[in-house]
């Protein structure tokens, strides 16, 4: 599945993953800058479907303190 630019390929949908585990930490941090934000979806090609299934995991795991809100 291509975003509207046409240039990279969702990591998602080219891993064919459904569900994007709020667990799974590393994966999670790979789409966060150093200051803990979630990167824009055009960074890395991911599709609107999965960018919002990313930003829902990613603020489940905050939640659960797995990820932290803010790095200083």
């Amino acid at each position: 599945m291509f975003n509207d630019s046409m240039d990279k390929i969702c990591y998602f949908c080219e891993q064919k993953m459904d569900k994007i585990d709020y667990k799974d930490v590393y994966l999670l941090r790979r789409f966060m800058n150093s200051q803990g934000k979630i990167y824009p979806p055009k960074k890395f090609g991911i599709c609107a479907k999965h960018q919002r299934a990313l930003a829902n995991a990613i603020k489940r795991a905050r939640v659960m303190a797995l990820v932290p809100f803010v790095i200083k």
